[in-house]
C-alpha cells in the first residue's frame, strides 16, 4: 500500500517534471559566463570533442560547471551525453562500464579518469523502487532536457559545451549561484524518497559553498532523515568520507546537527556530537584535517575514522579495565566491539579499519619508555600516524603535553640524546612505582591513556 502511494506521488512529480523538461534552456555566452577554456581538463575536452565528432552530443555537467562559474578549481570532471555507454566505450581505447543501479563509463586519458553518464529519461515506471520510493535501478535513456529534471540540485543541473563555450540552464541554476541559494529540483519530499543521500549532499554542498539551503528544500529534512537507514553502507560511507575530506567538515558536521541529520543517522555522528570531551576532541581533528586539505595535502582516511570513533573505545577500553581484564587485551576487544558496532552502518573499508586498529593500538606503547621499548616503536610502520594521534590527544588535554615532549626529543634527537631521556624516563618512573607500590591500575588511569 505505501509502495502504491509513493509510485502515485512519483508519477505526478514525474508529470511535472515532464513538462518543464520541455522548455527550452537559458543559453549563457562565455561573455556572460566568464569560464575560460584554459581552465578546464584537457582530458574532459578531449573527450566531449571525441563525442562530437562521432555525431554525438557532449558536455561538461555538474559540479565542474558549478565550481567553473564560483572561480573555483573543479576537483573532477563529469561528462553527459546521448550516447550510450556501449558507444561511449567503443570511441576510447581506454574505457570501462561500471555500476549497476547507474551504468557510467571510465574514460582514461593520461593520469585522468573522466566520468561520462548517459541523459537519463523520466519514465519512472521503467525504474524499480523500494516500499520507500528509493531507485534501485536507473539505466533508461531519455534528452538533455530530461536529464537536467532529473539532477538533484539545480546549481548542479549545468551543461558546459567546451567547443561552442555556451553553458546551457533549464532550472535557473546560474541566478541561484548568484543568490548563494541550494535548491533541488523538483518536489523535495519526493527526491529524497528517490535518493535519501540527497539530504546529506544538500549539507555537505550548503557547507562547502557557504551557501543557504532553499527553505522549500530543507523543510522535509529533518522528517525524512530516518530514510538514510535504507541507503547500502557502502555507499554511506563513500558520502561520509566526502563530506569528512571537503575541507569543510567542521561546518558539514555543524550543519548536519542543526537539520537534525545527526541524530539517529549513525552511531558514529551521535558519538561526536553527545560526549562533551569527544566533541572538543573531534572537532579539533577535523579542523586540523579541514587545513590540511585547503592546503592540498594528504588526509589519511584511516587516521580521519580512528579520531572520530576514539572516544567510543576509550569508553569500552576502561569498562573493560574496570571489570578487571588486563590493559592491552582490554584494549584489543573494545577495539573489536566498536568495529563490529560501526561496520552494521557503515562500511569501513578493511584497509582503513587496519590502520585504525594499529592507531590506537600503538597508544598505550608510547607510555612505555624505559629499556628498548621506545627503540622498538622506531621501527613501527604506523609510527608517524600514531605519533600525530598521540599529539591530538596532547592538544585536546587528554594525555599528558609532558609525554608529547619526550616523544619529540626523542624521535628528533641523536643517540646521546635518547640514552639521556630514556634514563631520565626511568628515573621518574622508578619514583612513581615507589611512590605507588602495586598500583597500577592508578598509574593507567592518570596517564591519560585511559581516562
Amino acid at each position: 500500500m505505501i509502495k502504491r502511494l509513493v509510485q502515485k506521488v512519483q508519477t505526478l512529480l514525474v508529470r511535472g517534471l515532464t513538462a518543464r523538461a520541455r522548455r527550452q534552456p537559458k543559453r549563457i555566452p562565455r561573455s556572460e559566463h566568464g569560464i575560460a577554456r584554459e581552465r578546464v581538463s584537457r582530458a574532459a575536452l578531449r573527450v566531449c570533442e571525441t563525442l562530437q565528432k562521432a555525431g554525438f552530443e557532449a558536455y561538461i555537467v555538474g559540479g565542474a560547471v558549478r565550481d567553473l562559474l564560483l572561480g573555483h578549481a573543479p576537483k573532477d570532471f563529469d561528462v553527459a551525453t546521448d550516447a550510450t555507454p556501449e558507444q561511449v566505450k567503443s570511441h576510447f581505447r581506454r574505457a570501462i562500464i561500471i555500476g549497476r543501479r547507474f551504468r557510467l563509463v571510465h574514460v582514461i586519458i593520461g593520469g585522468e579518469t573522466i566520468e561520462v553518464s548517459t541523459f537519463r529519461a523520466l519514465n519512472d515506471a521503467d525504474r524499480p523502487t523500494d516500499e520507500h520510493g528509493r531507485v534501485l535501478a536507473d539505466n533508461v535513456f531519455g534528452t538533455q532536457a530530461e536529464d537536467a529534471a532529473r539532477r538533484d540540485f539545480t546549481v548542479n543541473a549545468l551543461y558546459y559545451d567546451p567547443v561552442t563555450e555556451t553553458v546551457l540552464d533549464y532550472h535557473d541554476g546560474v541566478r541561484d549561484l548568484r543568490r548563494k541559494r541550494l535548491r533541488i529540483i523538483g518536489d523535495p519530499e519526493t527526491r529524497y524518497r528517490e535518493d535519501p543521500v540527497r539530504m546529506l549532499r544538500a549539507v555537505r554542498f550548503a557547507a562547502k559553498l557557504g551557501f543557504e539551503i532553499d527553505a522549500a528544500t530543507r523543510e522535509p529534512i529533518r522528517r525524512l532523515a530516518p530514510l538514510i537507514e535504507n541507503v547500502p553502507a557502502a555507499r554511506l560511507f563513500d558520502e561520509m568520507l566526502k563530506l569528512l575530506v571537503s575541507g569543510h567538515a567542521v561546518a558539514c558536521i555543524t550543519r548536519l546537527r542543526a537539520e537534525g541529520l545527526h541524530h539517529g543517522l549513525l552511531p558514529l555522528l551521535d558519538v561526536i556530537l553527545e560526549q562533551p570531551q569527544g566533541e572538543r576532541f573531534v572537532m579539533l581533528a577535523l579542523s586540523r584535517t579541514d587545513e590540511r586539505v585547503r592546503a592540498g595535502k594528504h588526509v589519511a582516511p584511516g587516521f580521519l575514522f580512528a579520531t572520530l570513533l576514539w572516544h567510543e573505545v576509550l569508553k569500552r577500553w576502561n569498562e573493560r579495565l574496570a571489570a578487571g581484564e588486563h590493559r592491552i587485551p582490554a584494549l584489543d576487544a573494545a577495539i573489536e566491539d566498536v568495529l563490529e558496532a560501526q561496520m552494521e552502518k557503515l562500511a569501513i573499508q578493511r584497509r582503513y579499519t587496519a590502520d585504525m586498529r594499529e592507531i590506537w593500538m600503538l597508544q598505550p606503547r608510547f607510555e612505555r619508555r624505559q629499556g628498548k621499548a621506545p627503540y622498538k616503536l622506531l621501527e613501527h610502520l604506523r609510527l608517524r600516524a600514531g605519533f600525530d594521534f598521540l599529539q591530538l590527544r596532547c592538544a585536546a588535554e587528554e594525555a599528558p603535553a609532558e609525554l608529547c615532549e619526550w616523544w619529540t626529543q626523542f624521535l628528533h634527537g641523536d643517540a646521546a640524546e635518547r640514552e639521556r631521556l630514556i634514563a631520565a624516563a626511568s628515573a621518574t618512573g622508578g619514583a612513581r612505582r615507589r611512590r605507588r607500590g602495586r598500583g597500577c591500575k592508578t598509574e593507567v588511569a592518570s596517564s591519560g591513556a585511559a581516562t
